[in-house]
């Protein structure tokens, strides 16, 4: 009876141990495209035409106007893609924006300046929900929770387009 009962628990344990990754799979439509509108805080993904997906997002904490050089807090816009991938990123997984292109580094190189970098799409852990809407550097900001549904749907080369 002892036995049974610890080969039960530990394969409650397994199972449940088994539900508690961050790694999700997708095998619905494909994700041709992401869309940034900035100005109402909306992220869509979608295939083709087609919205599969859309969440609520936080911004760089100035998030009027495009991103010119480091440390402005600002959200790029323009066209780019998903180039890298951080499954340990501090701010839970993240997705990185082939920030800054040619343009960017052309117009901060005109200014003096570094047009900066590490721009990423990514969740926001306990410790930045402090109820401001826009605190990144730049970035987009997600729920832990959907950014697993993202970093599993979005495939790096998919292109993003950040839009005022």
């Amino acid at each position: 009876m002892r036995l049974i009962r610890t080969l039960t628990v530990i394969l409650i344990g397994l199972s449940l141990a088994g539900c508690a990754t961050k790694f999700k799979t997708y095998d619905g439509p494909e994700v041709t495209s992401v869309v940034v509108n900035k100005g109402e805080r909306k992220m869509y993904l979608l295939n083709n035409e087609e919205v599969l997906k859309d969440y609520q997002i936080g911004l760089g904490f100035e998030p009027i106007g495009d991103k010119t050089v480091e440390g402005d807090g600002k959200t790029p816009e323009g066209t780019y893609i998903i180039d890298r991938r951080n499954p340990n990123s501090q701010f839970y997984l993240s997705l990185g924006i082939s920030y800054p292109n040619a343009e960017d580094v052309a117009q901060a190189k005109a200014l003096g300046e570094s047009p900066g970098g590490d721009i990423f799409i990514h969740g926001r852990p306990k410790i930045w929900r402090n109820g401001v809407d826009d605190w990144t550097w730049g970035c987009i900001a997600v729920k832990d929770r959907e950014i697993e549904d993202i970093y599993a749907m979005v495939k790096n080369g998919t292109p993003v387009t950040i839009r005022p």
